[in-house]
């Protein structure tokens, strides 16, 4: 089939040998063990995609619980756009802590995601702000009020990210990256900007690069995306690829909907109080 994969310099056409599942002189395809991340920044397609390889190969997905879903245990009744700084690290550990635990499991996974997102999304917003999708107002009152532990956040994401780029450098057999293809979709669960979209984006490739990870870019829609990843890596089949695909998109769909709706009615919420809105602004 044509194929939109780009194989960039620490990933070549022909995959390195994945970590078999047992010891075996020559193990077949049942018995490989494949630690898989799809890599894609927001609105990319990472969710459905990563669906969709998994119902049509049958390896189990992996993921982290979204914000919304965390931040009801976490902070009930906040937005992210409402976090302090603090309670941003804690949710990043909290979703670092899902992806640790789910990906110890024995066996072969496709990681919706990876470790290394959540620091790149802590690093994104120590260089657009806290608040990405926030007014200018918003952000120059949240600025200043994070004058005085600026140092602090940037010594901490520098050892964050050290720690989740060690860590993926031992987990995962290889990436796939989603790029920037589709527009960012206004949800009201996803308080970022098409600016720290871009950024986050292209520290995900600086990132991938540094790690010497194999990667490659896929592009294309969803089912030709999945055509591409299954060609690439040799994946087994248990299902035909259109049926997978329709599955993945109504299973995310549904999801979306639910978080969506959530969003709404406490956004609703958030535009009656001016009075709470100046008292998150003044938060770091």
């Amino acid at each position: 089939m044509p194929s939109n994969a780009t194989s960039k310099p620490h990933s070549t056409d022909t995959p390195e040998p994945l970590r078999a599942a047992r010891p075996a002189a020559d193990p077949g395809p049942a018995e490989r063990v494949v630690h898989l991340a799809i890599s894609g920044t927001y609105s990319s397609g990472k969710s459905t995609t990563t669906e969709a390889v998994s119902v049509a190969t049958g390896i189990p997905r992996t993921h982290a619980m979204t914000s919304r879903e965390i931040l009801k245990d976490l902070v009930p009744g906040k937005q992210v756009q409402e976090l302090s700084a603090v309670e941003l690290l804690a949710l990043g550990l909290r979703r670092l802590e899902e992806r640790i635990h789910n990906e110890a499991l024995p066996g072969s996974f496709v990681s919706d995601g990876s470790v290394i997102h959540e620091w790149i999304y802590g690093e994104a917003r120590m260089r657009v702000g806290i608040h990405p999708g926030a007014g200018v107002f918003h952000k120059v009152l949240t600025e200043l009020a994070g004058l005085p532990v600026k140092r602090f956040y940037r010594q901490y994401m520098d050892a964050y990210g050290r720690i989740t780029k060690d860590r993926a450098k031992r987990i995962y057999d290889a990436f796939v990256h989603l790029p920037v293809e589709f527009e960012m979709r206004e949800d009201g669960h996803r308080p970022v900007s098409e600016k720290f979209r871009q950024m986050s984006d292209q520290l995900l490739i600086e990132t991938l690069e540094e790690m010497e990870i194999p990667y490659h870019v896929v592009r294309g829609s969803v089912a030709e995306r999945v055509g591409q990843i299954v060609e690439i890596f040799d994946l087994p089949l248990v299902m035909p690829l259109p049926e997978a695909v329709e599955i993945a998109e109504r299973r995310v769909a549904e999801a979306s909907a639910l978080l969506e709706a959530d969003a709404r009615r406490h956004e609703a919420q958030r535009q009656k109080s001016l009075r709470r809105r100046i008292r998150y602004a003044l938060r770091y």
